[in-house]
C-alpha cells in the first residue's frame, strides 16, 4: 500500500475545478437581464422605446415651433429642412404635433399602467390572501366592472365630462385595472401557500404586511409583463377614441386627432398621414415586443 501513489487515491475533479464549472451565482432578476439582452427582438424594442420617448420629451421644446400657433403661409407644405415632417392645413408644423401627440400618448399610457399598479395589484392579492367570503364578494364586483365595456363607458364619460386627457384616464380608472387584478389573484393563490408566507405569519407579520413585503414581490415578474402589455391598449384606446372625434380635441395633438386628420388628406398630402401612422406603430411594435421578451426572460421554465 505505501508504494501505491497517493495521487491515485485524489478526487479526478479537484475542487478548484469543481468550483469552476458551476454554475455562477445570480440572482432571479441578473438572470431575467442575461436573458432579456439575448432577446435581439426586446432588446430593439427597447432602445425604440427609450428614443420615442426622448424625443416626444425633448422636441416639443426645441423644435422652435409649438403644437398651435398657426400659419397662413406655410399651409400643408411637405417634409423639408425647416418643417421636418411638413405642415398641416392650417400651418402648424406635423414635427411638433406629432411628437406633442406621441407625449400624450404615452402620459395616458404610464397613467394607466399606475393604475393598475395601485388599484389591480392590492385588490388582487388582499381578494387572495383574505379569500373566503372577502375573495367571494370581491370577485363578483370585479365581474360587474368587468361587464362594462371601456369604450361604451369612456364615450359615455366623454358626453358628460366633455373630451380631455382626465377624462380618458377616468374611463381608464373605473375598468382598466380588472384584468391585473385576476392576473394577481390567480398568482397570489398559488404563493401564499408556500412556506416563507407561512413562516411569516407564523412570526406575528400582518396581513397588509405579508402581501406588501412577501406576495407582490414574488408576483413582481408577472405584474412588470403585464405592464408592458397594458400602456399600449391605454395608447391605442386613446388614439381610437380621438380618431372618431370623441377623444382629445384639436388644437391639443393626439396621435388619434392627426390619424384621423391625415386620412381625411392621405390622396393629397400623404405626409400628413404617414408620420403619424410611423411614430404610432413603432410605440405600440416597442412595447408589444418589449413585453413578450420579458414574459420569456422572466419564466423561471426558460432558465438554463
Amino acid at each position: 500500500m505505501d508504494n501505491i501513489a497517493k495521487s491515485q487515491f485524489e478526487p479526478a475533479v479537484k475542487s478548484g475545478d469543481r468550483e469552476a464549472i458551476l454554475r455562477p451565482s445570480v440572482s432571479y432578476w441578473q438572470d431575467a437581464w442575461r436573458r432579456l439582452k439575448k432577446n435581439k427582438l426586446a432588446m430593439a424594442g427597447l432602445v425604440v422605446m427609450i428614443v420615442v420617448t426622448l424625443l416626444a420629451l425633448i422636441v416639443p421644446l426645441v423644435s422652435g415651433y409649438d403644437y398651435e400657433t398657426q400659419n397662413s403661409s406655410a399651409v400643408n407644405l411637405r417634409p423639408s429642412a425647416a418643417h421636418y415632417f411638413g405642415t398641416d392645413d392650417f400651418g402648424r408644423d406635423l414635427w411638433t404635433r406629432v411628437w406633442w401627440g406621441a407625449r400624450i400618448s404615452l402620459f395616458i399610457g404610464i397613467m394607466a399602467a399606475l393604475l393598475d399598479l395601485v388599484i389591480g395589484v392590492l385588490y388582487g392579492g388582499i381578494s387572495a390572501y383574505f379569500g373566503g367570503k372577502v375573495d367571494n364578494f370581491m370577485q363578483r364586483f370585479i365581474e360587474v366592472i368587468y361587464s362594462i365595456p371601456y369604450l361604451l363607458l369612456s364615450i359615455l364619460l366623454l358626453m358628460v365630462l366633455g373630451p380631455g386627457v382626465s377624462t380618458i384616464i377616468l374611463a381608464y380608472a373605473i375598468t382598466g385595472w380588472v384584468s391585473m387584478a385576476r392576473l394577481v389573484r390567480g398568482q397570489m393563490l398559488v404563493l401564499k401557500e408556500q412556506e416563507f408566507v407561512l413562516a411569516a405569519r407564523a412570526l406575528g407579520a400582518k396581513p397588509f404586511r405579508i402581501i406588501l413585503k412577501h406576495l407582490i414581490p414574488n408576483a413582481l415578474g408577472v405584474i412588470v409583463v403585464q405592464i408592458t402589455f397594458v400602456v399600449p391598449t391605454a395608447i391605442f384606446a386613446e388614439a381610437f377614441l380621438s380618431f372618431i372625434g370623441l377623444g382629445i380635441k384639436p388644437p391639443l395633438a393626439s396621435l388619434g386627432n392627426l390619424l384621423s386628420d391625415g386620412a381625411a388628406y392621405m390622396r393629397y398630402h400623404p405626409h400628413r398621414l404617414v408620420f403619424p401612422t410611423i411614430v404610432f406603430s413603432l410605440i405600440l411594435l416597442s412595447f408589444n415586443l418589449l413585453g413578450g421578451g420579458l414574459r420569456d426572460a422572466l419564466d423561471p421554465k426558460m432558465r438554463k
